[in-house]
């Protein structure tokens, strides 16, 4: 019932028509970068270095575990929001921090400009620990994917703010052909019921994630979860970003009904990282 009624909510919608502020530069400047990234190295050498990478890990499986939520630690050293968040940045030494201290899966953001992240990362955070790593950028366009799982990313994240349903829809099927996870994420809750309503137009298992971060105004509120998960309960995994910063916060999105939680900031600003991982998890 809920599905249905779903679909008849799920018109089209155009995506960059609509995004405002910080989104807008961030989404332009990466369709400038794709270009010169295009001219440098063409998809169809990507695509043959997607084919060759190791077999992607499952990322799905990894942030659905039964039982107490999942932990996505994500790793970054900066956002527009908070600027700097760690002056000395060591991924691969992070991300066995988080797996110590009982993280379920990794985030590693990849965008240079505002975030100075670097495809690199997601390699060498692979490289150095067993979990599956999800490529956290603005995935606009197929050649995006394949430069994703030629560096050997498990996941991928699809933003609705900046694609439509039907692109959606398309890179989560493509995320699928090459073994890896689609997250599919909303803040706006138009949005949100949109892309639930595509859910199953897509061939694969999919994740779907609300951000408690308003993109566009750079405001947090953890509320966003507890307000929108009971309307897309069922549709698919549901994974709360953002914003999660006590153990309270952590029962809150649990008990809203997501399997999983994407958190970064507030670990990363901490004092001892694996400590703060433990105190989130309750353990």
């Amino acid at each position: 019932m809920l599905r249905g009624s779903l679909k008849a909510a799920s018109g089209e919608h155009k995506g960059l028509d609509s995004v405002p502020g910080v989104l807008d530069k961030i989404v332009e400047t990466k369709r400038r970068e794709l270009e010169a990234q295009r001219s440098a190295v063409p998809q169809a050498d990507l695509m043959s270095a997607a084919g060759d990478a190791p077999p992607a890990r499952d990322f799905f499986a990894a942030v659905t575990q039964p039982g107490e939520i999942n932990l996505i630690a994500e790793i970054k050293k900066a956002s527009p929001s908070a600027g700097v968040i760690l002056e000395r940045f060591d991924p691969p030494a992070i991300a066995r921090t988080y797996r110590e201290a009982g993280a379920s899966a990794l985030s590693v953001l990849t965008d240079w400009t505002y975030f100075q992240g670097r495809l690199e990362h997601v390699t060498g955070v692979r490289a150095a620990c067993p979990l599956p790593v999800l490529r956290k950028d603005f995935t606009l366009e197929a050649y995006h994917v394949y430069q994703a799982r030629a560096a050997g990313a498990d996941a991928i994240l699809l933003i609705a703010e900046v694609l439509s349903a039907d692109r959606v829809v398309e890179l989560a099927d493509l995320a699928d052909e090459l073994g890896m996870t689609a997250l599919i994420e909303a803040h706006d809750p138009e949005l949100l019921l949109r892309v639930a309503a595509r859910v199953d137009d897509i061939r694969g298992p999919v994740l779907l994630g609300i951000n408690n971060r308003n993109l566009a105004l750079q405001q947090t509120d953890i509320g966003t979860t507890i307000r929108l998960a009971p309307r897309v309960k069922g549709v698919a995994p549901l994974v709360s970003e953002s914003g999660i910063r006590t153990r309270e916060d952590v029962l809150a999105v649990q008990q809203a009904g997501a399997a999983a939680m994407l958190v970064g900031e507030s670990i990363l600003r901490a004092p001892d990282i694996g400590l703060q991982v433990r105190r989130l998890l309750g353990v």
